[in-house]
């Protein structure tokens, strides 16, 4: 049976859907004024693989996924670059939907945008406002009354009475206490603003969220999943003003992605900065990676190497870490190359998939999967089995890896390109040297292509090649 760590409880239970075989899903999106970086990148595939394996135990997922397109970031982009909001936020939608579909991940059930649903907004604001735990500032904004709330800090496991005013609480003029935080913003001039009976303002970032997952969702969901940043004060403020407002139960589970951080040359590990000058993007990193392995394939590569490490726990990235993920791909194409499944279905009985769906039933853990897959490679390797081929590529089909065919992701996704030519030109040549006894050409022709990290293979049926 398929258990989850919950955030909030900080234990481990057996999952029970509120509603039998369906899930109700929210995971936290990104604010889009830049491209998405490689930490956004592990937090989705993550919550990809949640949902690909809920789906394959027989739950029909309804997976939202939200964009946030109205911020202080946003504006002050914007205005940076002499576009307006829309036009930044329309840009930078595009290119994060184009990065998660890059890394394999399904589209979301409902993806939708902050703007969409202000009249939501206003409604769980005026809520809290009726039940007394939301007032009108002397500033002009709306806030939140945090102490008015008993169990706040619950999540994050933060005592309201050691909270102080700091890195992230903001500090403003109004407020009732420095801990409260802001459900609607009165309007500045330039920016984005909408009319409210408090005034023409906008969303405070924290109400965005409960208002779109409740409106689509209903006011208690499954799982509600984010980036571990997001714990205090994003989701812990999300709880907050959700149950305050409908006097139910928010979440029933808690999800967090574990931290990302960057290992430098001289192998110092660092969270990933901008000023540190060791910030990725998803789209610097797939440019790194097709570039290294083949267009495409460096997408997979990328993938499995932020699949390999369970959800919660920390995972590095670097260069020779993404290299063994590529090696470690290449072990199990290499099992599939030149071998056919049989056109039966995933059998769960069978032994290998057995102990992967207890790895996976145990809250997700890829880690231990995977090395159920490897185990599934070395009997192949061993019988040649049809049986096995079909269910180390059902497997795969699962965690959306192994979808490629073997020899071109071996050859580094080559097709017909000039390069693929040239080097089908030479074994060629290195055949009709053997067969002239010119074994000295032919060995050449092997080194030569060895030293570019092309590895020939002879067989019955002929010479292929891969890249190493």
């Amino acid at each position: 049976m398929l258990s989850i760590y919950s955030t909030l409880t900080r234990e481990q239970r057996p999952f029970e859907s509120l509603e039998p075989g369906r899930v109700r899903m929210y995971v936290c999106g990104v604010t889009v004024y830049d491209y998405c970086h490689i930490g956004h990148g592990r937090t989705f595939v993550a919550f990809d693989v949640v949902r690909r394996w809920l789906q394959a135990s027989g739950y029909k997922v309804t997976f939202v996924r939200n964009i946030t397109d109205v911020d202080d970031k946003i504006i002050r982009r914007a205005a940076e670059r002499g576009v307006t909001t829309d036009e930044l936020t329309d840009e930078f939608a595009r290119a994060m939907q184009e990065d998660m579909l890059a890394l394999g991940c399904l589209a979301p059930t409902f993806e939708p945008r902050a703007t969409q649903y202000i009249p939501q907004m206003l409604n769980l604001i005026g809520k809290l406002e009726e039940k007394g735990f939301a007032y009108h500032a002397a500033d002009g904004d709306v806030d939140y009354a945090v102490r008015k709330f008993p169990n706040y800090g619950r999540l994050s496991g933060k005592s309201i009475d050691d909270l102080q005013s700091g890195a992230r609480v903001q500090e403003r003029e109004g407020k009732h206490d420095p801990l409260d935080f802001v459900l609607w913003k009165s309007a500045k001039p330039g920016e984005p603003q909408w009319d409210s009976k408090w005034g023409c303002g906008r969303p405070g970032w924290h109400i965005e969220c409960s208002a779109m997952a409740m409106d689509l969702l209903g006011e208690t969901i499954d799982i509600h999943g984010g980036g571990p940043d997001l714990v205090f004060p994003h989701h812990e403020n999300e709880i907050a003003q959700s149950e305050a407002a409908t006097g139910h139960q928010f979440a029933r589970t808690w999800m967090h992605s574990g931290p990302l951080r960057v290992r430098s040359a001289d192998g110092k590990e660092e969270k990933m900065s901008k000023s540190l000058g060791n910030f990725w993007t998803i789209r610097d990193a797939l440019k790194e990676t097709n570039a290294a392995y083949g267009e495409g394939c460096g997408a997979e590569v990328l993938r499995f190497f932020l699949l390999r490490s369970q959800y919660r726990s920390p995972i590095t990235f670097s260069s020779v870490l993404i290299e063994e993920a590529h090696k470690a791909l290449v072990r199990l194409y290499t099992a599939l190359k030149g071998r056919a499944a049989d056109r039966a279905a995933l059998d769960w009985n069978e032994p290998f998939a057995a102990r992967f769906k207890a790895a996976m039933d145990d809250d997700f853990n890829t880690a231990l999967a995977v090395s159920v897959l490897f185990e599934l490679a070395t009997e192949i390797n061993r019988t040649g089995s049809p049986e096995l081929v079909r269910q180390l590529l059902g497997l795969g089909r699962i965690l959306n890896i192994l979808g490629m065919d073997p020899e071109k992701f071996l050859q580094g996704g080559a097709e017909a390109s000039d390069d693929a030519s040239r080097i089908e030109g030479l074994i060629e040549e290195r055949a009709l040297a053997k067969k002239a006894k010119n074994f000295a050409r032919a060995d050449e022709i092997r080194k030569s292509l060895l030293a570019e990290g092309i590895e020939l293979q002879d067989g019955a049926a002929g010479t292929t090649w891969r890249r190493i």
